[in-house]
């Protein structure tokens, strides 16, 4: 367990060799924080909500709910619980540890697969599948004792939450209704923890990069999260009580390239520790169905036309993974993305 950072960290004077980004990847000078991100209240007229949803995933990828029906008391409980999760004695949590990041629930730090980093990201992670939340329960931890009952919760009202967006995002683009409901199968939570890091300009969160999967949800307590917008890198402000918002590459896809991924990054904090609650919606591997079909994704077909011709080909979301997760084990510098080898 001593790989995690959180189990070492605290106190210490400078950062270890094996966690200085080279120059080009570590988070440069004093970034803005962005004052145009949209803040959505949700408790709004449906037709101004969707709009204003479909202008900011065209021109940020990412927004703000406020008023989404996630109660306050629900989310100060979820900040309340993870920080005695992560403060629990190493023998408590030995059970969930894990080198890589893989399927279950795992407890492991850094990126996708430590050992083959030549430097490792300022993080830790705690990460389970939700949905459907009977089969998953339990494998979730079983300390704190109230865990699974809270997050069982927080993770009804979140898929709740959730569906709500995405059918609105379905509307404003002329998808049928329940478009979603078959698509977006997975949901799996990813608890950070970025502990307090003695030079943030050496050290980084995560290395910038954008989500595989449709949709993320992300509830913060401190600064930390930056966005790239225009080639330029710039704050994402924590509002109290609100969701962050961001848009996955296949959602990209499915939209045709209407609306767009974005993006993102997380640099430390030398006052305070960061911890991130996130749910992501993703495409399952397959139907679930007795002959495991495929998930096929492509451009939604209702997007596409003669004037509009779709932008992607059509491939296994399996398959997109694979490639996404060796895309982003790439030492940076690199150019392109995950998407290129499917365009059009």
């Amino acid at each position: 367990m001593s790989l995690l950072v959180s189990s070492w960290s605290n106190g210490v004077q400078s950062v270890p060799k094996d966690y200085v980004m080279p120059p080009e990847r570590r988070p440069g000078d004093y970034i803005a924080v962005c004052k145009e991100i949209p803040v959505i209240d949700l408790q709004n007229d449906r037709s101004d909500i969707i709009q204003q949803i479909l202008k900011a995933c065209k021109e940020f990828g990412l927004f703000q709910v406020i008023n989404h029906g996630v109660s306050e008391k629900m989310m100060a409980e979820m900040r309340v619980l993870y920080d005695e999760f992560f403060n629990m004695p190493i023998e408590d949590k030995l059970g969930l540890f894990a080198k890589t990041y893989g399927k279950g629930c795992t407890l492991h730090t850094s990126g996708v697969n430590y050992a083959k980093e030549k430097v490792h990201f300022w993080k830790d992670t705690l990460k389970h599948d939700c949905h459907p939340l009977e089969e998953h329960i339990p494998s979730w931890p079983e300390k704190p004792a109230r865990y699974r009952e809270e997050v069982g919760r927080y993770a009804t009202e979140v898929r709740k939450m959730g569906f709500k967006i995405l059918n609105m995002i379905g509307e404003g683009l002329g998808l049928p209704e329940g478009y979603f409901d078959r698509v977006s199968q997975e949901q799996y939570m990813a608890i950070h923890l970025y502990p307090q890091c003695p030079d943030p300009s050496l050290a980084m969160g995560i290395d910038g990069h954008a989500d595989p999967n449709i949709i993320t949800f992300l509830q913060q307590d401190q600064y930390g999260l930056q966005i790239q917008k225009d080639g330029k890198w710039m704050g994402v402000d924590p509002i109290p009580n609100a969701f962050v918002v961001n848009l996955g590459y296949t959602l990209e896809i499915i939209s045709n390239e209407k609306l767009k991924s974005v993006e993102h990054r997380v640099v430390t904090n030398s006052s305070a520790s960061r911890t991130s609650i996130v749910t992501f919606f993703s495409p399952s591997p397959t139907l679930p169905v007795e002959n495991e079909v495929p998930i096929i994704i492509q451009p939604a077909k209702e997007l596409v036309t003669s004037s509009n011709p779709p932008v992607f080909t059509s491939f296994q979301y399996k398959d997109f993974v694979a490639r996404y997760l060796a895309f982003v084990c790439k030492p940076r510098p690199r150019n392109g993305t995950p998407l290129d080898p499917y365009r059009i």
